[in-house]
């Protein structure tokens, strides 16, 4: 075995011969740590070795268009893009305590498909045991492996054969080959590397838990993302009951699906309906509330947007959102105060989004407005009201995407009327009979029609 001592950059994966202070590559400072690579004698450079493999056409390449498996879990399959396709490889991340284990365990155990080896490096298998009696599942075909050894994981792999192998998490994972602490870059590049060509080698599926840094990335080279075929993000505020599931890269399925799921004790449940849950406090005797038709993915959804406004009681006005973004919140504020007319300078205002979901859809503009507008004035917006449009910096609203769904929701949940961009109404093609549909230009044009 040959050796050599190498600096790598913890931050971009970048190497040098010697310690350097700052990180010619991603400008980071004090990132760069030793590590020991290690080479076994006789190993021939990739670009050179004997290839097994043979050229192919793509018409002479076979696939079963049924060949996906499917999960148990609805809401998984809708961002997997219709289930798990065998020899895949899936990096699941997101918060600390936001339920990745659980929702990989859940799943686990609920699974069908075939023999399942769970793999820990945080737990042991007595402390897996505990969280499984929580969700009151029991799947004999699911191993128990507790250890952070990559040989000793695909020892045992080739011994039971899985269908699905499960690795929690890459981080604590670590190779013999490499001289360098779990949880490194050289570490967590060369562990899924291997778990990578033996997935593809024996068409074995492998879903790998992840951690993520400060920022919100996953933590690990970038190369980490470049290499699986999926990556799925598990978001949410832990304040709250609901979880979401975004896929960030997809090689097998649309990037655009959400899976939302509800924190319980004994588990996570999916949500099939998500409007009628985050819709359940909705009060018709408030003012400061408005209901925004937004899409999540390709899934429409209606939420509550919460505002209330009042008089600074400091010099300096607040500004704060929940679930929104702060910036853009003032940019809406500025625009009621110069094309509307509404004196919010000296107010302070706060908003939130009812249920802890964050949202970027720029049809919540209109909702945030008219709850802004709705607490100023205490005047009670119209309970079976529903809005969806985006806010320019004139004052006009324009046109949104998907406007036929974010109807089609409105309609189904029982609301009476929707306010949508006049801009939508030469592409809205189908007829709706059971809920009005008003076209707006302006600010101005609602505020006439709703406050006089």
């Amino acid at each position: 075995m040959k050796s050599k001592t190498i600096y790598v950059c913890q931050n971009c994966g970048a190497k040098e011969t010697k310690w350097v202070g700052r990180c010619p590559t991603c400008g980071e400072w004090n990132s760069f740590e030793e590590e020991v690579e290690i080479k076994a004698k006789g190993q021939t450079n990739i670009l050179v070795g004997k290839s097994t493999s043979k050229a192919l056409r793509l018409s002479e390449v076979k696939i079963n268009a049924d060949e996906r498996i499917n999960t148990g879990d609805d809401e998984l399959n809708r961002v997997l893009g219709g289930g798990l396709v065998p020899g895949s490889m899936i990096l699941l991340g997101g918060e600390p305590g936001i339920g990745k284990s659980t929702l990989v365990l859940q799943f686990a155990l609920h699974n069908n498909c075939g023999r399942i080896l769970y793999v820990s490096g945080e737990e042991s298998i007595a402390q897996i045991k505990m969280r499984a009696q929580r969700l009151g599942i029991e799947n004999d075909e699911c191993l128990f492996l507790s250890g952070n050894s990559l040989e000793m994981v695909l020892e045992h792999s080739r011994k039971i054969q899985p269908h699905l192998l499960i690795i929690d998490s890459i981080q604590t994972l670590a190779t013999e080959n490499i001289d360098a602490i779990p949880g490194s870059l050289s570490q967590i590049r060369e562990c899924t590397n291997s778990l990578l060509r033996y997935s593809k080698e024996n068409t074995i599926s492998t879903i790998l838990i992840g951690h993520i840094t400060k920022d919100g990335q996953l933590a690990g080279p970038k190369i980490l993302e470049h290499m699986v075929d999926t990556v799925l993000h598990f978001e949410g505020d832990q304040q709250y009951m609901y979880r979401i599931l975004r896929s960030l890269k997809n090689r097998f399925g649309s990037t655009s699906e959400i899976g939302i799921y509800e924190m319980l004790q004994s588990g996570l449940r999916q949500v099939s309906n998500p409007s009628e849950l985050l819709l359940s406090n909705y009060s018709q005797e408030l003012s400061g509330i408005a209901v925004s038709a937004t899409i999540e993915g390709i899934r429409p959804i209606l939420l509550e947007v919460q505002a209330l406004v009042s008089t600074a009681a400091y010099g300096v006005p607040q500004r704060s959102a929940t679930g929104f973004d702060s910036r853009r919140l003032n940019m809406l504020l500025a625009v009621l105060e110069k094309r509307v007319g509404f004196r919010l300078a000296t107010k302070d205002v706060f908003l939130n989004i009812a249920g802890g979901i964050r949202v970027n859809d720029p049809a919540l503009d209109l909702a945030v407005v008219m709850a802004v507008l709705s607490s100023n004035i205490d005047t009670v917006l119209p309970h079976d009201t529903v809005f969806a449009g985006e806010v320019g910096l004139s004052g006009e609203i324009r046109a949104v995407s998907r406007i036929e769904q974010r109807i089609s929701e409105a309609e189904k949940l029982g609301f009476q009327q929707i306010f949508v961009p006049k801009g939508n109404q030469k592409s809205l093609t189908k007829k709706v009979t059971d809920i009005q549909i008003r076209f707006v230009s302006k600010i101005t044009d609602i505020c006439r029609l709703l406050f006089g």
